[in-house]
């Protein structure tokens, strides 16, 4: 007698869900940039975060000890899970807001962070002994094209500054040394505590910055609590589970070469939700940025 069943087993769901992950991820990623967009005429940038990371570390905190779930052994292993939350949050979301609070085009912001899967290999490669194959920085490069594709789609000189391009510069190099970090000392942390412990971090650092710089006003109209409750839940909650997971299962320059594609979603975003222009140029890039992807992404499952 066949006692086979139908249905879905738990390890082809695992398995399916595994497959999804990078873009989900991708595409939950991309929203940032529109949460950004949605939300920014409402709050300055650090105080916008300082608020943000309120509502991420109430929900992770409440998470936490209702699952009671472990908390960091020891003090080295928290100042670890700190520093890498301030790399990858503060560092880089602060960084990219306030390039954007400058007047730093969108689209210089893209193209730097951009950077960031190239110079996360080459890193990873000095740090991590990950080493890419030729293939692989084939692809890598036929990302980074599809990135200055779509950014040379949208174009403008715009009005920019020193100032702004170090605070995207600082960006880049957060969001590449927390990938590294996050890879190096904290894999295995517990996703719920070891976000109570990033977040705090940021939360205080972006608190400072807002008491130090900014008025603190806050308009609160129920576009900016939709804002603020995406990028909260969605955004620190969602897809940094998935890019832990990610970064905890496979390479971390594997990892990052996802962040090619970001630009391309965002601009696809932007077409769908606020009728901005997606020229043949742009659709290109993000061709050419999936393909490298692809390739990246094949080549290192090989």
């Amino acid at each position: 007698m066949n006692t086979t069943t139908s249905g879905t087993t738990p390890s082809s769901t695992a398995s399916t869900f595994i497959a999804l992950t990078p873009a989900v991820f991708v595409v939950l990623w991309s929203t940032g940039f529109i949460g950004m967009r949605y939300g920014a005429p409402f709050a300055e940038p650090f105080t916008f975060m300082a608020w943000r990371m309120l509502i991420v570390v109430a929900l992770l905190l409440a998470a936490a000890l209702v699952m009671r779930a472990p908390w960091p052994s020891s003090k080295a292993e928290m100042g670890h899970i700190a520093m890498a939350g301030l790399l990858t949050h503060a560092t880089y979301l602060g960084g990219v807001l306030y390039a954007i609070n400058l007047k730093l085009p969108l689209g210089f912001v893209a193209l730097i962070a951009g950077l960031q899967p190239i110079l996360t290999a080459v890193f990873a490669n000095l740090f991590l002994h990950e080493k890419l194959n030729a293939r692989q920085w084939f692809g890598m490069a036929l990302g980074l094209a599809g990135v200055v594709m779509v950014v040379l789609s949208k174009f403008s000189l715009g009005n920019f500054n020193a100032p702004a391009l170090v605070c995207a510069a600082i960006a880049l190099i957060g969001i590449t040394f927390g990938t590294l970090y996050q890879k190096r000392f904290c894999a295995h942390m517990d996703l719920r505590t070891g976000g109570v412990v990033q977040f705090t971090a940021t939360g205080l650092v972006m608190l400072a910055l807002a008491l130090l710089l900014e008025t603190r006003v806050v308009q609160w109209t129920g576009q900016f609590v939709f804002a603020l409750l995406w990028l909260a839940v969605v955004l620190s909650i969602g897809a940094i589970s998935l890019l832990y997971l990610m970064i905890r299962r496979g390479a971390a320059s594997k990892v990052a070469s996802l962040f090619f594609l970001t630009p391309s979603v965002t601009a696809v975003m932007a077409f769908l939700l606020f009728d901005e222009t997606l020229s043949a140029l742009a659709i290109g890039g993000l061709l050419v940025t999936a393909a490298g992807v692809a390739l990246v992404m094949r080549a290192a499952n090989k």
